[in-house]
Order: C-alpha cells, then structure tokens, then sequence
C-alpha cells in the first residue's frame, strides 16, 4: 500500500496569520510539522499543500515538497484533494494539519494499520481522555461510535447529552474526543471533494458529518497519544515547553 502524506497549509488563518512560519526554536512550524510525518517509515512520500509563496519557498529551503493549490478551498480536505489527483499511483492519502508541530509517526502508523480492512474507506482517531471541562468546550470535538468502532456523529455539544444522567457523566459514559487527523483510500478522497455541503455541517461547522450524511463510514482508531496544536498565538508556550 503506497501512502501519500499532505499537510495543508495556508496563511491566512483568521485567528493567528501566518502561523506555519512561526518561529519555533530555530525551525518554522511547517518545518518541524513536515519531519514529525516524515519519522514514519510508512509514509512514501510528503507534500504541503498551500496556497501561498512564502510557505512555498520556506518548504523548498528546507529541503521539502511543496505544491501550490488553490486560494479558494474552504477546507484542508479539499486542498488535500487537488494535490492527491496528482498521485493517482498512491492508494491512501493521509491528511495531517499544518499546526501539528508536534505530531507523532505512531498516530500516523495506527491510521494506516486501519486500512488493512479492505472496507475501511475513511479513518481519523479519537481519545478518551476526556474532562468535564472538555465535554462542553465546544472547540473540544466530541465522537458517538457505534459497536464495530464506527462514528455515529461528531458534534461540539456533549452526546449523549447527560441532562438526566445521575452522578458523575464522565463515570456513567466512556466520552471520546476527536483528534483531527484523517485517512482516506484515494478514491474515497476524491468523492468527498465532489460532495456538496450538508446543512448540518454548517450548523456544526464540522465538515467530515457531510461525509456521514452522504453515507460513508468513518473508522475511529482509539489512540492514548495527544500532542498540542497551535490554533492560536497563546498555544505557542504550550508547544514550546515541549520542544
């Protein structure tokens, strides 16, 4: 199974511009993204996708792969998109954020391992270290899976909802987090990009439930592996302390 690794990454980020050419102890975020993925020996090839110069030329400095995309994608899937219908002789596309400074190659395996079952067609990862605080932080996405690990829905309120549970609701149901790295079969990938959007990826503004409500399956792939992201500046300090 030949694996094409993409990291989309834009600069125009409305709460933090310019975020992938940070300076993070000597190296810029897109840098230090770019060889966490590349620590993985599963992974055949890397390419960020961006739509802008600067992150090209930073990419191209420090030895990587970079291709310009589009300024119009909405989403990091649909920029994944354009890049993957260049590499038509890949089978699985993985799809990793550019604020991912410290993203960890064993995720990214435990991802690919879930595609040796020939009818998983979508897969990300969830974590069931879970707070009270978490459950109703609407930035804190949270996962219902079915028996056979499946999502049933991602939503940013608490499902289920605990209103009429009794004690403690993080003793009453194992909540799972979301973790937002995903894995697509190539064709699969190229469907989704064709999709139109769903009204209730909107109320949500969650984009992989366009992807349930036409019909795929999403496999959850548990892991016990969190790194910090970068969404805004005050996440700096959190990534630096572990650097």
């Amino acid at each position: 199974m030949k694996v094409l690794g993409i990291i989309p990454a834009r600069f125009a980020s409305s709460r933090f511009p310019g975020k992938p050419l940070i300076d993070l102890k000597g190296k810029t975020m897109i840098q230090r993204v770019y060889e966490g993925v590349k620590k993985s020996s599963r992974i055949h090839e890397v390419v960020v996708a961006t739509d802008d110069m600067k992150i090209f030329e930073e990419v191209l400095r420090f030895g990587g792969n970079a291709i310009m995309t589009s300024e119009n994608h909405t989403t990091g899937t649909d920029r994944c998109g354009e890049v993957a219908q260049l590499y038509s002789d890949f089978d699985l596309i993985i799809n990793i954020q550019g604020d991912e400074p410290l993203v960890d190659f064993r995720q990214l395996d435990a991802l690919i391992d879930a595609f040796d079952d020939e009818k998983t067609a979508i897969a990300t990862l969830g974590i069931r270290d879970v707070s009270l605080d978490d459950i109703n932080n609407t930035n804190r996405i949270k996962i219902a899976i079915n028996h056979e690990n499946k999502a049933l829905y991602f939503s940013r309120s608490p499902i289920p909802n605990f209103a009429n549970a009794k004690g403690n609701p993080l003793e009453i149901y194992p909540y799972m987090r979301h973790i937002g790295l995903y894995a697509f079969r190539l064709k699969t990938l190229i469907e989704l990009i064709n999709l139109k959007p769903s009204l209730i990826e909107s109320i949500e503004s969650l984009e992989q439930l366009r992807w349930l409500y036409y019909g795929y399956s999403i496999q959850i792939i548990e892991t016990s592996i969190e790194t910090p992201n970068i969404d805004v500046p005050e996440d700096v300090e959190k990534v630096l302390a572990f650097l």
